[in-house]
């Protein structure tokens, strides 16, 4: 199955009213310059989304309407409602427009604890009130030295299928190796499409509709490696962190995914 790239920008924790306004009024604006001769595939190729701190999801989805560009956030509660103070739920996302939501960041996991099984909830927190989560897995460089990254990625992927087997064709997957995130290092596009396959894999063994999941790589895509990391075959688009603050680079990823769709 030939399936539509997936471009979604991780802003972290960075953006103000005013930077805000800017970034995503230029890449709206270079959307349709950005196929660089793809035509229709900027729009029917690739799938563009903003994942925004929670603040600024208001102002972001104003800016993005009547665009191609779908909202996105950085986080989900696992819980709906209730007495958990500086948590957002699923369903206030979804007021807000927010098509997807990051589960499991490694920064996510690292800084704040996440496990595992928290993570496969907030999936399934995501899923109930109709936002996409986009999970991701990722081994640190000790784990990858030690030759653990199989066992790593397929641990924390099997999580997420036992909470939510019935429907993990609707999630999508973000591989993101702990060691090339915001390291300026990245994996090879063939030790990358090698941990995507292995993915690939696992969800064909879950689910009979496996070829609707999307596996982003998200270990510091830019404007340089986009082209050939998005060549490999289980590689079905990106997870941006710093390259999605700025406008020209993100704008240059997401004509590399147009012109790998038309490939």
């Amino acid at each position: 199955m030939n399936r539509k790239k997936l471009i979604a920008g991780n802003w972290k924790m960075n953006g103000s009213l005013e930077a805000n306004d800017a970034l995503v009024r230029a890449v709206v604006a270079g959307l349709p310059a950005a196929g660089e001769g793809a035509g229709a595939n900027v729009g029917s190729g690739a799938d563009v989304a903003l994942c925004v701190p929670a603040p600024y999801l208001a102002q972001v989805q104003s800016l993005v309407h009547g665009s191609a560009l779908d909202l996105g956030a950085q986080d989900v509660s696992v819980h709906a409602s209730g007495a958990y103070t500086g948590e957002v739920s699923a369903a206030m996302l979804r007021e807000f427009g927010a098509r997807y939501a990051i589960v499991g960041h490694s920064e996510r996991r690292q800084y704040h604890g996440e496990t595992d099984a928290q993570v496969a909830d907030k999936a399934k927190a995501a899923l109930s009130s109709g936002v996409t989560p986009i999970v991701c897995v990722g081994e640190t460089l000790a784990e990858r030295e030690a030759g653990q990254t199989e066992a790593v990625v397929k641990r924390q992927l099997a999580a997420v299928i036992h909470v939510n087997g019935h429907c993990i064709s609707e999630i999508v997957v973000a591989y993101e190796p702990v060691w090339a995130i915001g390291t300026g290092r990245t994996a090879t596009p063939e030790q990358a499409q090698q941990v995507h396959a292995v993915l690939r894999a696992q969800l064909h063994a879950a689910s009979a509709r496996d070829d609707r999941v999307r596996i982003l790589y998200g270990g510091s895509m830019n404007a340089a490696n986009a082209a050939s990391l998005l060549a490999q075959p289980d590689i079905d688009g990106g997870l941006i962190g710093g390259a999605s603050l700025k406008s020209a680079d993100f704008l240059q990823i997401i004509a590399a995914a147009s012109r790998a769709a038309a490939a």
